[in-house]
């Protein structure tokens, strides 16, 4: 079966754009394709192993870790078929923890955005940390699920207290709690291709450019691509591509024949036909809409 990016839907009805799955059990066949959203994401793993590829790393995956996952990120789990993994994943829209009237220079998305900026996405969290994050998330999941009067301010408020906590523990972007961790196992060549694929998406990006430069035949470099990533080639570069292209969108009032030309789709009829895809709106609809 063939994989793709996977656009996570999230429940239009709902009062906040706040959802939590609470202690889920993940096995290898029941794991969504890669999937990609808008909504950050918190996964923390209570039990089981397994890896995680997250924008362009490998990590593995064990009790204890914390993933923080900024919206707009590629990722994928794979549990181990003998160990599940058993995980707590929060998904929430930025705007929910956006802004404070009494002090607009601090964001509770600090450590979302320096995970981004460093490209560090796990984080093994000290003792009282971890404390403190399994106390939110059980509030949250309290909260959103028996929904007693009030719940969404307390599910909120419950996210918000769990970011600062994690911001003032983690001490980001560096702390002598939260050593740099060097997660980036695996062939070299295939690292640098993910690397070029970022560094190149207006040019041609495809499995034979980046096979040659791997100096690996492309049925090799596309068995050794999926097994890591969960995707194909093509699929990984055009969900890059979209993730650019939402960026042009917001940050520039480029008209769309530009912003498909720099994200290096072949025509804008192709633009639409993917952004719409993965977006599940047109360029001119997610504009509009963020």
């Amino acid at each position: 079966m063939k994989a793709s990016a996977y656009r996570r839907p999230f429940p239009g009805e709902a009062p906040i754009p706040l959802s939590v799955n609470y202690k889920l059990t993940k096995h290898p066949e029941s794991e969504l394709p890669d999937h990609l959203h808008d909504h950050y994401e918190l996964v923390y793993v209570h039990e089981g192993s397994g890896k995680f590829f997250i924008d362009r790393t490998l990590y593995d995956k064990l009790p204890g870790d914390l993933f923080l996952i900024p919206g707009n990120t590629i990722h994928q789990a794979f549990p181990d078929a003998d160990r599940p993994i058993v995980s707590t994943a929060v998904f929430f829209a930025p705007a929910l923890v956006a802004g404070d009237v009494f002090d607009d220079r601090y964001s509770l998305l600090r450590c979302f955005e320096s995970a981004r900026k460093r490209k560090s996405y796990r984080h093994v969290l000290p003792s009282p940390i971890r404390e403190k994050v399994l106390s939110s998330l059980d509030r949250i999941h309290a909260e959103m699920s028996n929904k007693p009067p009030g719940f969404c301010t307390a599910g909120r408020l419950a996210l918000c207290d769990m970011l600062l906590e994690l911001d003032r523990g983690l001490g980001f972007p560096s702390s002598e709690q939260q050593p740099e961790l060097d997660d980036r196992s695996g062939p070299a060549w295939l690292l640098e291709s993910l690397r070029a694929i970022d560094d190149n998406l207006r040019g041609p990006v495809g499995l034979s450019e980046l096979a040659s430069r791997a100096a690996v035949s492309p049925p090799h470099f596309s068995r050794v691509f999926k097994s890591w990533t969960g995707m194909n080639v093509t699929d990984y570069v055009n969900a890059k591509r979209v993730i650019r292209a939402k960026e042009l969108l917001l940050q520039t009032d480029h008209g769309m024949h530009v912003i498909a030309e720099e994200c290096g789709f072949d025509s804008l009829p192709h633009f639409h036909r993917i952004f719409r895809s993965l977006a599940g709106m047109t360029p001119g609809q997610f504009r509009k809409h963020q």
